[in-house]
């Protein structure tokens, strides 16, 4: 898009706008309920379209906006670390074995907080939260678009020694986890030409 004339991009949000407008129709009148459109046996009344239900949310799909995550407790990452727990240890244990990193569920954080800082206002959140039954709805942070077709494979990275603040940041400083670095394609080829890796396009898209 760097490169595109001014003409071009107005051209190109004219074309979404034309496909977002046209999606969100198509998405209202599928809505099971509002469909005036008699429904044929074996025919469902789902959304059939991959059009977004807004031309704000196609847009930002197409400009790579998403919006910022919203945690269901802000975990103190700058604390457990500076505690010398480990990420891939404790909290990520599956990064080490396989494409994902796992995101650490109630009875994974009472190991710990069974005993640990048992008074403070978020593991009380935590207690209750087992005690009902109820997971952790953690968000995800970092993630590629289903249209990028890049399969991220967490276990050759950490195997190949990379840090995690290579392509997190250095997260160790923060609470609630945020997007701080911008995984597109430039980075991780910049990434994989200095640690002499693989650059063949089957490398992430397949």
């Amino acid at each position: 898009m760097g490169r595109c004339s001014f003409f071009t991009r107005v051209v190109l949000v004219g074309i979404l706008a034309f496909a977002g407008g046209v999606g969100c129709q198509f998405y209202e009148r599928n809505v099971p309920g509002t469909s005036t459109a008699p429904v044929l046996p074996g025919q469902s009344t789902a959304v059939f379209t991959t059009a977004r239900p807004s031309f704000g949310a196609a847009l930002n799909d197409f400009m790579n906006r998403r919006p910022d995550p919203v945690q269901p407790i802000e975990f103190p990452h700058n604390v457990h670390v500076g505690k010398k727990i480990a990420c891939t240890e404790y909290c990520h244990e599956s990064v080490t074995t396989g494409p994902v990193a796992g995101l650490p569920s109630v009875r994974t954080c009472m190991i710990c907080h069974n005993a640990i800082a048992t008074d403070r206002p978020r593991i009380k959140q935590i207690t209750a939260m087992r005690e009902k039954g109820v997971d952790l709805a953690w968000q995800r942070v970092y993630g590629y678009t289903p249209e990028a077709h890049v399969k991220f494979n967490h276990a050759p990275h950490i195997r190949a020694k990379v840090e995690c603040s290579t392509c997190h940041g250095n997260i160790g400083q923060q609470t609630v986890a945020q997007r701080n670095v911008d995984l597109n394609m430039g980075f991780c080829v910049t990434c994989h030409r200095e640690k002499k890796a693989p650059t063949d396009c089957l490398t992430c898209h397949f």
